[in-house]
This record gives structure tokens, sequence and C-alpha cells, in this order.
């Protein structure tokens, strides 16, 4: 998240049902760009904060950790034309920012009040100069760019076919070791996953989109589900499936917990009426809006939690995990949390006792799929045979070779040759949101081996995922799979 300087009281509301003054906590609203925010340093020394930072990366580093930076160069923290002089307004208005006809008035790409004048030369070089700075000086390992699409606008507003800004930084020599990741949207409507140049990569909102739906139920869902699971070739065929950046939630939206708990969104206490935040998140409470439900639903949402991580991390692609889902962190409804400094926000480690179960089939997907090859493919699938006679992936339904792709389905399976990517198992995937079970005749491992059950999220805790050695034996040609699972084989 930010932690360039901010202003956390800027922020004039008030919680309707507390009296209590909210902030800015999330900090999408730079005041200086090459600065650490003050307030996130221990010491109270001037400038103790670069010092702080530059420690902490160093010791992130030592843990095998890189450190990716959440960077907002697409609006500041000056707002519309009622807002605060602070620096670039004042030092040449017409030049940092994109205005309108009206020269008093801004374009508001960024929904903040304000768009940065991203591709004019000498802002340009502004912005270079800001991501060189904090590479070379603080070490980063990276830069995640808010709302990226307004930085491919011209002077005008217009998205442009080769944005300079983009191909730059991109090509910059001090960024080359850099991972460049692109929110490929912005506030006016762009919408570019998939579109950004050269070795960017995306915030996979077709991926969180798509999964949310196939997993709710949704008509016309199981076609595209399979096209995220396999590293959504129609959005990255020429760069390939390590682009994308997969996720079911990120900080904007609800958590992985409020996804299965809540239909509706619960903002009120954010002092805009209910009226910000996402109105389309394809989510379900399964009967009971809230958290205080019958243990048999809460269950359910175990399992349905389950389903989204397995999902996450059996797709091709980069999986990417909001803080608190691997323990069941809840916002109590609350999709746009950017102005509450309290438990809302906050995430209570004791969850990671309290939903234990959670937390563990979290970290047995997160080693299995550092385990195999298979699932962290370079390049896609062709579905062509390889030097084993059999394709690298192949699809299936209740019977071998005879997938469903109708407006109904709601099954989908696939067998993985892990052959293809010199892994040492083969993988049969089946991911049933239906409200059925299903009798599923098995298909024939690419290398003749017998498979053998890793993952099932039927199942009660810890059998749920079997360790390894400890995988249970298929001696039937029949799977029986119950509505609403992930089940998971290999040979």
């Amino acid at each position: 998240m930010p932690i360039m300087e901010f202003d956390e009281d800027e922020n004039l509301n008030r919680n309707p049902l507390t009296g209590e003054k909210l902030k800015n906590y999330w900090g999408y609203s730079t005041i200086s760009f090459f600065a650490p925010k003050g307030r996130y340093a221990q010491g109270d020394k001037t400038g103790g904060q670069v010092k702080e930072f530059r420690h902490t990366v160093d010791e992130l580093h030592r843990a095998g950790i890189e450190v990716i930076l959440d960077v907002v160069i697409n609006h500041t923290a000056e707002g519309d034309h009622l807002g605060p002089t602070l620096c670039f307004r004042g030092i040449d208005n017409s030049i940092y920012y994109m205005l309108k006809d009206d020269k008093r008035y801004y374009q508001n790409f960024s929904g903040c009040g304000n768009t940065f004048n991203c591709n004019h030369p000498i802002v340009r070089n502004f912005i270079l100069d800001c991501l060189k700075y904090w590479v070379m000086e603080m070490k980063v390992d990276g830069f995640r760019f808010d709302l990226a699409s307004i930085l491919g606008r011209d002077q005008n507003g217009i998205i442009q076919q080769n944005p300079p800004l983009l191909e730059w930084i991109a090509e910059e020599p001090v960024l080359r070791n850099t991972k460049l990741i692109a929110e490929a949207w912005d506030a006016a409507g762009a919408y570019q996953v998939g579109d950004f140049p050269g070795r960017w990569a995306d915030w996979n909102g077709r991926f969180r989109d798509d999964v949310r739906r196939f997993w709710r139920g949704d008509e016309n869902s199981a076609g595209n589900f399979a096209t995220r699971l396999t590293g959504s070739s129609d959005l990255y065929e020429e760069k390939g499936p390590l682009h994308s950046i997969n996720f079911i939630t990120c900080h904007d939206g609800f958590t992985l917990n409020d996804l299965v708990s809540f239909s509706e969104k619960h903002n009120i206490e954010n002092g805009e009426e209910n009226r910000d935040g996402e109105n389309y998140n394809f989510s379900h409470d399964y009967g009971i809006e809230g958290l205080d439900v019958p243990p048999h639903l809460d269950a359910f949402r175990r399992r349905q939690i389950k389903n989204f991580i397995a999902t996450l991390f059996l797709s091709q692609g980069v999986p990417m995990i909001l803080a608190g889902d691997e323990f069941r962190r809840t916002q109590k409804g609350n999709n746009n949390a950017w102005c509450q400094d309290n438990e809302i926000s906050w995430i209570n480690w004791t969850f990671k006792e309290t939903n234990h179960e959670i937390f563990r089939f979290t970290k047995e997907m997160i080693a299995f799929r550092a385990q195999h090859p298979a699932l962290r493919r370079k390049t896609f699938f062709t579905g062509l045979p390889i030097h084993n006679g059999m394709p690298d992936i192949s699809w299936h339904g209740t019977k071998p070779f005879e997938p469903d792709w109708s407006a109904k389905s709601l099954l989908v399976a696939c067998v993985i040759n892990g052959a293809a990517s010199d892994d040492s198992v083969d993988f049969f995937m089946l991911f049933n949101a239906s409200p059925f079970h299903h009798r599923i005749e098995l298909p024939p491992s690419p290398g003749g081996r017998p498979w053998r059950l890793k993952i099932d999220t039927t199942r009660e805790y810890p059998h749920d995922f079997c360790s390894d050695g400890r995988e249970e034996s298929m001696p039937r040609k029949y799977l029986f799979a119950k509505r609403v699972s992930t089940i998971v084989l290999i040979a």
C-alpha cells in the first residue's frame, strides 16, 4: 500500500454511527513522491523514516522477500479546483494537470478531483526520476501502479496507442530488473487488462470476476473459468501467463471471508450513506446476510473459501492473496475501507488460531504450487500431444474427454500432463460449482499411473488436503464429486 507521504487527516467525514472522525487510512493521496511517510517511522528524528525504510527493505531482502511499492502517480493530494495548493498547482498548473476547456477546472479520470498530466515531457521526467530514486536509493524491487490507464492518456485525456511514459518506464535501464504491475483501468471507464505493452504485467480483473461468477453459480461461466484457470490466453497470448497477476480479492473490495458472507456492501460507517464502494461484487451470503450464522452454513462458507484459494493457486499466472484472507479476516461487509483506521481494517492475528483450518489449507496450497512446475508454466497450453504421445492438457466432464461448455454447466475438469513441464506427476483437477453431486468417470493419467487423492474441499479438516506420501489411492474408475467442491488427484 502507498508509503509516499500523505495526509491521513484530510478526510472530513465522520462515522455516522459513532461520530468518530474518519481518516485517509490507505494513503492514496500523495503529497510528496520522494518521501516515505513520517508517521510510519518508529523514531522521531527528522528524516529518520528514510533510514528506517532502507533498513526495512534490507531486512526483508535478507529473508528472501521482495518489496513492491504501490505508487499513486495518476493524481495528487491537491484535489479539484477547491482543493489546497501544495506544490504542482503553484509551480505550473497547466503542465502538471489535465485541464478542461475552462482552465479553472480539472479533468477527473482518477475519481479524486484531478488527473496528473503524465505524458507531458516535464511530468514524464519527474515520474521517471521518482521511480529511479526508489530503486537506486531505497532498493525496492518493483511497483504496482494505481489506476495505471491514466499513465497512457495524452494531454487531452485520450488513451494513446503507444504511450511514451509506459514505454519509457519499461525501457529505462535503471528499472530493467524491476517488476512493473499495472492496475489496468481508471475511474473514467478505461479497461486495458491484457493491453499494457512490453514487459508490463496486469492485475487480472477478469480473473477475479470470472472466478467469482463461476463459484457463485452464474450461467455461462464455465468456459471463462477454464480460460482463467489456464492463464488467460485470450488476454496474454503474445506475452505468456506470467504477465497475469491473478487475484480473488484485494484491499479494494470485500475480503475473501466477506465475499461468501455478504450479498450487499455495508459501507454506512464510511459516512457517505453507503453510496461509495463497488456495487457489482459477484458475492453471495448463501441464505443469511452477515457473519452470525448457524454451524452448517459456516461450514459451507469455509468450503467455498477453500474452493477460491485452491482455484487461485492451481491457476496459471502469478497468484496474489489479500493479507488476512488466509485466516478469514473480515471487514464486516465494508467493501471500501479506505477511511477506517480501526478494527474494520486492522488484521486480527488471533484469527490465525481460531481459523487455523483455513490457514493450514492456504499454506498447503502455496507449498503444493511451489513444488510443481506444471502449475507455474511460462507458456500456454496447446492441447497438442507432446513426446509421450498425450496432450499437455485435456478437458473432461462426467465422462472422459466429454467436457460440457453449455450455458448451465458448472462442472470443469481437466488433466494436466506433468511431462510437458518436466513435472514428476500428472494432475486431474475437478471444479464443481453446481448444487448437485456428480459421478465422474476418471480419464487415464498421461503417464499410465494410478490416480491418488490429494485435495477434496468437501472433506473435514485435516483430511481436506493430504500431505505428501499420505495421498489416498483411487481403486475405482469413478469419482464421487459432491456439490460445490474442488478435487485434485495426482498420478
